[in-house]
């Protein structure tokens, strides 16, 4: 049987505080991270705009609109560089993954004026 003396007592409840703290910071960093590069990667649709209308990302980075306006808007690659999205009411949102390097223009089918621009790097 062992038996802690008061000093082993606090150097285990000292341990096992430290563990604690290193554990939330390297959850914290992963949280961090994922939010950065989906802040980074978001587009969003408001007063008829795409706001960031250029966006930079790395091939195979997600890239996600969301429509804060009260119509209903599309996202549709000039090129068809990639799949077109349904038509999206307010809040709702798109993803797609990044492909080849190079430009996508988009627009929006039902505000053809709507107009946007991913450059995707290596």
């Amino acid at each position: 049987m062992i038996t802690l003396t008061p000093k082993n007592k606090t150097v285990v409840l000292l341990c096992g505080i430290a563990f604690l703290n290193l554990s939330l910071f390297a959850i914290a960093g992963e949280m961090k991270n994922d939010e950065t590069t989906t802040k980074q990667n978001r587009i969003e649709i408001k007063d008829f705009a795409f706001n960031p209308q250029t966006i930079t990302v790395k091939s195979g980075e997600k890239v996600t609109w969301i429509n804060r306006d009260e119509e209903p808007h599309t996202i549709v690659s000039v090129e068809k560089q990639f799949k077109k999205s349904t038509a999206l009411d307010t809040d709702q949102e798109f993803t797609i993954t990044a492909g080849a390097p190079g430009t996508y223009n988009y627009f929006c089918s039902v505000h053809p004026k709507m107009t946007g621009i991913i450059i995707v790097e290596k």
